[in-house]
């Protein structure tokens, strides 16, 4: 984090706890995008110790170990026994995550899980009843949920600032990833809208779709319609045929009775204009604070409020179900799509 940005007005300090061994810490996947962020927020906070990096590549691992002084691992088992970490975080690639993921499940090692948690559903369910068996504490990283703007738009909803809320809408629109999967853009970026718009709006109980393949990355555009169980309707735009350097590549939109609130590039704007009234409340990062107007800084405060849970005995603050729910709502969007009907998302 960037020293000035905690001491700028209106910026909260990160938690420590300077009385209490450090956690020990491993890091599973040693990629040059959410591998290279976990090994390097694990190894720059106090109050954890990154004690191994695990890769399938022997030079890769190594490299990475050497650059945040750790130990390089392409074992699992081996890792586990010499390195006795108190938490593994597990950042593969996306198509990679399940068996990983249940061996160390069943290894019974506390687990923060990058998304998405399988791309089946099956699978998905595996790895929560072999969870669920033992209570092993379990975390995904939906880290959109951390971002200041989606906050102070929870707490306005809470507040009852928005009076009934009318509808939703999510889009979302960048280059595509690597993995192979025919929709990859819903089940690992677009995820993220599905958590999120039920995290702000409730459970959404059905869905329609329309999914398009115009540059050949399988289903790589889409447009989903809910309806969420208050009576609300919403909408999820997402897309692989867009850039990420664009202005307004995503925004989210939230409209009540009583107001409307506007969510720009997930950490650079908040707004709140209540109905028949022109005038609206803006929040955007003032000039020290690096820290909320970071993207990757998220991700940070996820980790805080995972750490306190992890010491406290409690359960994670984003738990492992809500990855299943996101696929679970994913394979509806696919079902309604196929099947040209409205698909319940109920269980």
């Amino acid at each position: 984090m960037n020293a000035a940005a905690r001491y700028a007005p209106g910026v909260v300090r990160p938690r420590s706890s300077p009385d209490t061994a450090p956690v020990r810490v491993a890091v599973v996947g040693t990629g040059e995008w959410w591998g290279r962020q976990h090994a390097e927020l694990f190894a720059g906070r106090a109050d954890t110790c990154l004690v191994a990096v695990v890769g399938r590549d022997p030079a890769r691992t190594a490299a990475r170990a050497a650059e945040f002084g750790t130990a390089p691992y392409v074992d699992l088992d081996e890792m586990l026994e010499q390195s006795r970490p108190d938490l593994v975080s597990v950042c593969l690639p996306n198509e990679h995550h399940y068996e990983p993921t249940l061996k160390l499940i069943r290894a019974g090692v506390p687990l923060l899980l990058e998304k998405p948690l399988a791309f089946a559903l099956d699978e998905a369910d595996t790895l929560i009843t072999e969870a669920a068996r033992t209570g092993l504490f379990v975390g995904i990283n939906f880290n959109h949920r951390y971002a200041k703007p989606v906050r102070l738009a929870l707490a306005a909803i809470n507040r009852g600032e928005l009076g009934r809320l009318t509808f939703a809408t999510w889009r979302f629109g960048g280059e595509p990833g690597t993995s192979r999967h025919p929709h990859a853009n819903l089940i690992e970026t677009q995820c993220h809208g599905l958590d999120l718009l039920e995290h702000l709006c409730g459970p959404i109980e059905s869905v329609v779709a329309q999914l398009a393949e115009p540059s050949g990355h399988g289903w790589s555009t889409l447009v989903v319609g809910a309806r969420f169980g208050n009576g609300a309707v919403g909408s999820l735009v997402g897309s692989y045929d867009s850039s990420y350097a664009y202005q307004d590549t995503h925004r989210v939109e939230l409209n009540g009775t009583a107001g409307r609130i506007l969510i720009d590039d997930t950490v650079r704007r908040y707004s709140f204009q209540r109905a028949e009234n022109e005038t609206a409340q803006v929040w955007q990062a003032g000039y020290f604070n690096d820290t909320d107007r970071s993207f990757h800084a998220t991700f940070d405060r996820h980790v805080d409020d995972l750490l306190a849970a992890l010491r406290a005995g409690g359960p994670p603050p984003v738990p492992v179900s809500a990855g299943r729910r996101a696929l679970l709502l994913a394979e509806a969007v696919i079902s309604a799509y196929e099947s040209g009907s409205r698909v319940s998302t109920v269980e």
